[in-house]
């Protein structure tokens, strides 16, 4: 399984009124191990950056206003993600983001979600550890990940984090770190197992109704008429039914 960890920075929160991407970092993962292979980009944004928005990412206008534009990385990333499976973190403001770009470029309409399947590990969080902080340094806290080096964010650092986040939320397999002479090398190093922490408390049981007992019942019945008479399951029951009829007392002359 091929998939794709996503994150995006911005100039602000709402694409509805004018915000734009301003970096996009991926990070590509093949059955639970990194490949080695990322995605990287810093973008102009072509408008200026909120105050709020650099002091949570640093970057400025002036570095921006060096960069290549969405328009002229599009290819690349979606030569990237495509046939992938995306993992995000509150997906629905990168997807928001990425939709809008998509929507300014000319030709067909693009959507995220009808290139990629998407993965969000925001309710994934919140299934797991309802109640609680669930943003990724909280989860990262609460999984022993180390992200002492995250001083300010950033997509493709936080793109690397989510992902030992994600690993260790769906069952703390290591992930392989592949350097640059990986392929031809014998010597990988795995990183340490987080231990998942599942939520407490007790086994919730549902009982089938019984109109779905009846549908059921109704559905075995056909199964067992399309077999002629031959299915396992209908013979036991059979068998199960004659042993459970007590037998009848002896006739007294």
């Amino acid at each position: 399984m091929r998939q794709i960890i996503l994150d995006t920075e911005t100039t602000g929160l709402e694409p509805e009124q004018g915000h734009r991407i301003i970096e996009i970092g991926c990070v590509e993962m093949v059955n639970r191990r990194k490949s080695g292979r990322t995605f990287h980009r810093y973008l102009k944004p072509d408008r200026e950056v909120d105050r709020g928005a650099i002091q949570v990412h640093g970057l400025t206008n002036e570095f921006l206003a060096q960069q290549p534009r969405f328009a002229d990385v599009v290819d690349e990333l979606l030569e990237f993600i495509s046939g992938a499976e995306l993992i995000i973190h509150n997906a629905a403001f990168d997807l928001a983001f990425l939709d809008a770009e998509f929507k300014r470029l000319p030709g067909p309409l693009r959507q995220a979600r009808k290139i990629c399947n998407v993965i969000d590990t925001l309710p994934l969080a919140r299934q797991l550890h309802p109640g609680q902080r669930n943003s990724l340094d909280a989860l990262c806290k609460r999984y022993s990940i180390d992200n002492s080096h995250r001083e300010l964010h950033g997509a493709l650092l936080d793109a690397q984090i989510l992902l030992e986040v994600y690993l260790a939320m769906t069952g703390g397999q290591t992930a392989l770190i592949l350097g640059e002479t990986a392929a031809a090398s014998a010597d990988v190093a795995f990183e340490p197992v987080a231990a998942m922490i599942r939520p407490r408390g007790l086994l919730k049981v549902l009982c089938a109704s019984e109109e779905e007992l009846v549908a059921h019942e109704r559905m075995l019945t056909a199964i067992d008429k399309s077999s002629g008479g031959k299915t396992i399951f209908k013979q036991l029951a059979l068998a199960l039914a004659a042993e459970s009829v007590p037998a009848a007392a002896p006739a007294v002359a």
